[in-house]
């Protein structure tokens, strides 16, 4: 299962023990936001698209949405999120679980500005019923991200 992959990932930390799993899903950003009883912006949601070399993420807040122009720019490439069935093989989670954590390896982690407003944010921690909240720095560093980027409107 995903979500013990992002826990041994996180374990590094001594972050396992925080992961938070719910009776209900939370595999959308609505759902998240309910199951936490937090406001929408505040998840992590992260984003799967198909790079030049394979999959990138973008983790982004609840309420951003992907800006073709800016993502162009950024990636040289056309915003073209992962097909449903490429999303568990090349990311290691399946849809409604991904995240930045024990993920395959060599896929980069980008963070969107959009973050960058909150103390707290709340990603998936690999399953469609987790999360876990951590601050931006933690974020920062168990995402192990490639770099902060302007993608989202």
């Amino acid at each position: 299962m995903a979500i013990e992959k992002a826990r041994a990932y996180l374990k590094k930390w001594g972050m396992d023990e925080h992961i938070i799993e719910f009776d209900v899903s939370s595999a959308t950003v609505e759902l998240a936001a309910a199951a936490l009883g937090c406001a929408p912006e505040r998840i992590a949601k992260t984003l799967s698209f198909y790079g030049s070399d394979g999959a990138i993420l973008v983790v982004a807040a609840g309420d951003a949405k992907i800006d073709n122009h800016k993502f162009k720019e950024q990636f040289s490439t056309k915003a073209k999120m992962l097909s449903y069935d490429d999303v568990e093989p090349m990311t290691g989670h399946a849809v409604g679980g991904v995240c930045p954590f024990g993920i395959n390896e060599g896929i980069p982690v980008y963070l969107d500005v959009t973050l960058k407003r909150f103390e707290t944010v709340f990603p998936a921690a690999g399953s469609d019923n987790s999360a876990i909240e951590l601050t931006i720095p933690q974020l920062e560093e168990y995402s192990g991200y490639t770099a902060w980027v302007d993608v989202c409107k």
